[in-house]
């Protein structure tokens, strides 16, 4: 008997460490648990946050190439008066190669005014990048992979070709 009391002492011992044991577990799921939820949470919160800003930075962008396009425009428009007018001149006067001569001029200003430059001058070097090679003649006095001749002149923004120049190469 004094058996059966020893280890219902050590079982009853036993079962509060058991249940404090269980409760400790059960604090650490739970804790574990709100932890995950947190983390659900600000990983739904910068899923969202990521797509508002890919939202706004696509219609800047827009907004910007709307601007830049209407900036454009209001310098092109100063010159297609100029063009109407002069359509509606004689056009046997020679006021009116002048005033054509000072459209291509105030063209020429806008391109420059925008960073547009020409490529491809007479002698200079054929380069692919740049030049569309339409023609190939011989010729001594110009030397090999020399521009003979530019056919339609090309036009580039910093590094950004807007058209190939077409030429003629020589040798």
């Amino acid at each position: 008997m004094s058996e059966e009391k020893t280890n219902n002492e050590t079982e009853a011992q036993a079962k509060p460490e058991k249940k404090e044991r269980k409760n400790k577990k059960d604090e650490e799921i739970q804790k574990l648990k709100e932890e995950l939820e947190l983390k659900q949470d600000l990983l739904l919160r910068t899923a969202a946050e990521f797509d508002n800003f890919k939202k706004r930075t696509e219609r800047e962008k827009i907004a910007t190439v709307e601007y830049s396009k209407a900036n454009v425009i209001k310098n092109i428009l100063p010159i297609l008066d100029n063009a109407d007018r002069a359509l509606s001149a004689d056009k046997d006067s020679p006021d009116y190669a002048k005033g054509v001569e000072m459209i291509v001029k105030q063209i020429v200003g806008l391109t420059e005014q925008l960073g547009v430059s020409e490529i491809a001058d007479v002698g200079d070097t054929f380069d692919p990048n740049l030049h569309e090679a339409v023609m190939h003649i011989e010729d001594e006095n110009l030397g090999e992979n020399t521009i003979a001749a530019v056919l339609q002149k090309g036009y580039k923004i910093g590094d950004t070709v807007i058209r190939a120049a077409m030429v003629t190469v020589a040798n």
